[in-house]
């Protein structure tokens, strides 16, 4: 098995040392991802957009690795504020509602008050055919 690892662009994967995501055989472990415009480097304040915009650097990242957001098994949620949870249901489960993965949510601080909402999932690539 080789280990390959995936990144997004952003500056921050190589000045800290972490990968968007790395592969190791079937599974696909994906960092916390935010709601930035990797292209832009820009966050719009709205959680549910940011939570939109997550599962779309998500699934780029899947992407990647050949991987569908079909093939989640894991995902742990962190919003700072209790409220911004409930607005990012409708996000979530158009996204996951057929695939229903296992999942957590946390409250806790982000790295910035801008974040209103970070996702990591593991994955695990299931044969096509």
């Amino acid at each position: 098995m080789t280990r390959r690892l995936i990144s997004s662009g952003s500056k921050f994967e190589e000045e800290i040392g972490y990968s968007r995501a790395v592969v190791d055989g079937d599974f696909i472990f994906l960092s916390g991802t935010t709601g930035y415009d990797y292209a832009t480097m820009t966050i719009v304040d709205d959680v549910a957009a940011q939570c939109e915009q997550t599962l779309k650097n998500i699934s780029a990242a899947l992407a990647q690795a050949d991987a569908t957001l079909s093939d989640v098994v894991r995902m742990l949620v962190i919003v700072p504020r209790r409220e911004d949870w409930a607005p990012c249901w409708p996000i979530l489960k158009k996204y996951f509602g057929e695939t229903r993965p296992a999942s957590t949510l946390i409250h806790a601080q982000l790295q910035t008050d801008a974040m209103r909402i970070e996702i990591e999932v593991t994955a695990r690539r299931q044969p096509r055919g």
